[in-house]
């Protein structure tokens, strides 16, 4: 179906995206990217709803075939038993605290504000207030964090600073001021070192 290779279908805008990417090339996984233009509708085709029901991206079809969907949990597959996963189950918990809260607290502020000022033409007027200040609010968590260990879990890179680097990097883009959180700024340089990826500060 894939020739036996990863294939993510994913949108080369998207943080959530960036994160399976990064996450394979960390895992010397060959893999396939299809870009898909999620906000120009390529999502929300038959051919794609036949492979995610969703309509989401990223999308991974795995070698033998099979689908999987939502970022973290396509991470999690991939890096099963790497360094990347805590082997003490305290820190691998504390692991997947970061990534459910990334999830429910983190995104849904900081990654809506960036798609609604870059992506969908809104302006800072068109939006609610409460997204920058929810924002702040996960920015200040992460700062208490980072003040006291170099990742979030530690002193190692977890699944955990893949997963909330994404947005964080490109937060100016959602208007949001990463000088004022020294703590998380020089982690998102310590990551995107490890990472092997280019700064996107502003």
């Amino acid at each position: 179906m894939n020739g036996g290779v990863l294939t993510i279908y994913g949108d080369s805008k998207s943080g959530n995206c960036w994160k399976c990417q990064w996450v394979a090339e960390q895992m010397r996984v060959p893999f396939e990217w299809v870009e898909t233009d999620s906000i120009g509708g390529q999502t929300r085709t038959e051919k794609f709803l036949a492979l995610n029901p969703a309509g989401q991206v990223p999308t991974a079809l795995l070698p033998d075939g099979r689908m999987l969907a939502q970022s973290n949990a396509i991470m999690l597959h991939l890096a099963e038993g790497s360094r990347l996963v805590p082997s003490d189950p305290y820190e691998r918990a504390k692991m997947y605290e970061w990534l459910f809260w990334e999830q429910y607290n983190h995104e849904p502020s900081i990654a809506v504000r960036r798609a609604q000022l870059q992506f969908r033409g809104k302006s800072e007027a068109d939006l609610d207030p409460a997204l920058l200040t929810k924002g702040n609010a996960c920015l200040a968590r992460m700062e208490l964090q980072l003040q006291q260990t170099p990742y979030l879990v530690g002193d190692a890179l977890s699944l955990a600073d893949i997963a909330l680097v994404a947005y964080t990097r490109v937060a100016h883009e959602g208007g949001y001021d990463l000088s004022a959180y020294p703590a998380v700024n020089a982690w998102v340089a310590r990551v995107e070192g490890d990472l092997g990826v280019k700064s996107e500060a502003a």
